[in-house]
């Protein structure tokens, strides 16, 4: 376990001063990207402390070869008991990575999650799962999708939203060859972009790539767009915060899912 936890870098987002925090969330990483929509979280999120893996996995290209090779049940077993030995305290884990879950598909991403849980004995969820139940909540059934990735990849999410179920009024994919490419989106890009794909029978538009900066920017979206917007950090903590006895997390800026 000590050599596990020596190859994978691990931080905290705790807040100075606050108390111990109702929600004790574990997320696990890819690489680089939105790192810092964890910590901005934890200071908007009543009652949350986020323990933070990130599995140094660089600059992942968004191609379905490497997607599958970062999402392993194998390493994500690896991952989550290196993240359990540094935070014992961790009552839930997220696989925080969309493209990583859904190349799998919706049974995949379920068995990765499966996995995580038979290796620590916590609940988990995936980012793409985090989708599906945030659309469940908030009785949302037809959606928009303006997604980061080249066309190839973000088929498999639409796949994956109509195998759960969902109804994708309309779909662009934006192309970004790699995560670090789609952390460098600016607030009003995603606006822009959002309002491209979004149609008006559609009662959300999602915004997934938990390497975009989707925290920060989710009250102006919500206003420009006059509906709820869901991004992949968003929904990755709101269902953790779920699974870690949370029913209703509440925060201030983090969008109607949050309120």
């Amino acid at each position: 376990m000590t050599a596990q936890a020596d190859e994978t870098r691990t931080t905290t987002g705790a807040a100075t001063g606050r108390k111990t925090a109702t929600a004790r969330i574990g997320i696990i990483y890819p690489g680089i990207g939105a790192e810092e929509d964890y910590p901005l979280a934890q200071s908007l999120v009543d009652d949350l402390e986020v323990d933070f893996l990130n599995t140094d996995a660089g600059d992942v290209a968004h191609t379905v070869e490497d997607l599958l090779a970062v999402g392993t049940p194998a390493d994500l077993t690896r991952h989550a008991k290196a993240l359990v030995t540094q935070f014992p305290q961790t009552q839930s884990i997220m696989w925080a990575c969309t493209s990583g879950s859904f190349v799998y598909g919706l049974e995949g991403t379920r068995g990765q999650a499966a996995a995580i849980t038979a290796a620590t004995g916590l609940p988990a969820s995936s980012t793409s799962l985090s989708f599906v139940a945030a659309l469940e909540y908030l009785g949302v059934r037809r959606v928009a999708v303006a997604a980061s990735y080249p066309s190839a990849v973000a088929e498999r999410f639409r796949s994956l939203l109509e195998d759960a179920g969902v109804t994708v009024t309309n779909f662009q994919a934006q192309g970004i060859p790699s995560a670090g490419g789609a952390g460098e989106l600016s607030v009003a890009r995603l606006i822009t972009i959002a309002s491209e794909v979004d149609t008006p029978d559609a009662e959300a538009v999602l915004i997934p790539d938990t390497a975009i900066h989707g925290i920060a920017g989710l009250p102006a979206l919500e206003v420009a767009l006059g509906k709820p917007v869901l991004t992949a950090n968003q929904v990755s903590i709101w269902q953790a915060m779920r699974l870690a006895g949370r029913e209703h997390p509440r925060g201030t800026g983090m969008g109607a899912l949050f309120t």
